[in-house]
Formats: C-alpha cells, structure tokens, sequence
C-alpha cells in the first residue's frame, strides 16, 4: 500500500489556471521579435513545462549577438515599458537593458516618424548619424532612416524581406550575423 497523500502540488499555468495557451502565444510573439520564430506546436514540444531561464538559455542569435556588441545598447520600441518589461523579463534580457528602455509612449509621435530613434539617441548621449538601428518592420525601418541613422532590417521575423529593403539599410535573416554586419553597415 502507498503511503497516504499528505500533501497536493498543483502546476500553475494549464492546471489552475487556464494561461497555457495564452502563454504559447505570448511566447511565440515575444520569439518572433527577438528573432526566433517559433509555431505554437514548436513553443508547446520545446518550453512548456519549463522555466523562463532554460527557455531564455536556448533562444540563440540574439544572445550571441548582443554578447559580441562591444558598444552601449538601448531599446526603443512602440510597446509601453510594462509591455517590454514582461517580454524582456520573459527572456531574461531585461537586465541587459534596464535604465536604457525608450517607449513611444515618451514622444509625440511613433514610427514611421523618427521621435523615437531620436530621444533614445539624445538619453544617450550619441549623434544620430553615429547610431545603428536594429528593426524588424517597414515602419521601424522607415523611422530609422528618417532620423538620418543606419538601418539594419532583420527579415528572419514576420516582415517580409521586400518591407525591409531600401537606401541606406542592411536586410539580414540571421541574428548571430550582425555584430559582423555592424562593422560593414551601410554609410548614410
């Protein structure tokens, strides 16, 4: 006979509380902006059931790329700072950033304008010419450009390759690829 059950451990998510499909999807979304896209059958055999930090050790290209960028990094992004502080700290990336996060919410006008590129340039402290933006859509390309910066389009996300393209942008499919593509980016 088994001994008598003394005590019940209850999984949270999927069990409980019915957030593992939310969750996926969450997941899925967040991969695909930091450039591993992932179906939700894909999210569910690789992360469900395991930890943030095993999934944010196994997400590759981004990691190796922001290890290998030996200059200051910041974000800008469209998303309010709640937002980005969930999906980075979903990733383990918050860190990485903390103190050096821009929303759109901050400026007057989002993208396609520059305001964006162009606050978080002026916080720190860096000439506009002189700044790199990383950008996986038309209208974040676009922004870019127009805040007379370099643009790099990565089309390993949702974007097609041909929203991407245009003067004075690199387009590039692989994350790992661009503290490379950095050295040789385009001139404005």
């Amino acid at each position: 006979m088994s001994d008598p059950i003394e005590l019940v451990i209850f999984d949270c998510d999927g069990v409980l509380v019915d957030s593992e499909r939310i969750s996926v999807r969450v997941d899925v979304a967040v991969l695909a902006q930091l450039g591993w896209p992932m179906t939700e059958a894909e999210v569910v055999e690789r992360f469900m059931g395991r930890t943030d930090a095993d999934m944010a050790a196994e997400v590759p290209g981004i990691l190796e790329a922001l290890d290998a960028i030996a200059g200051p990094i910041c974000v800008a992004s469209s998303g309010t700072h709640e937002r980005m502080r969930y999906t980075l700290g979903l990733t383990g990336l918050y860190p990485r950033f903390a103190g050096r996060i821009f929303s759109a919410s901050e400026v007057a006008r989002g993208k396609p304008a520059p305001d964006l590129f162009l606050h978080a340039a002026s916080r720190m402290g860096v000439r506009p010419a002189a700044c790199a933006v990383v950008e996986d859509s038309r209208y974040g390309v676009e922004a870019a450009r127009g805040a007379g910066m370099r643009a790099f389009g990565y089309a390993g996300g949702l974007s097609p390759r041909a929203w991407l393209e245009g003067p004075g942008t690199v387009v590039f499919d692989e994350m790992r690829d661009l503290p490379r593509l950095l050295g040789n980016g385009p001139d404005i």
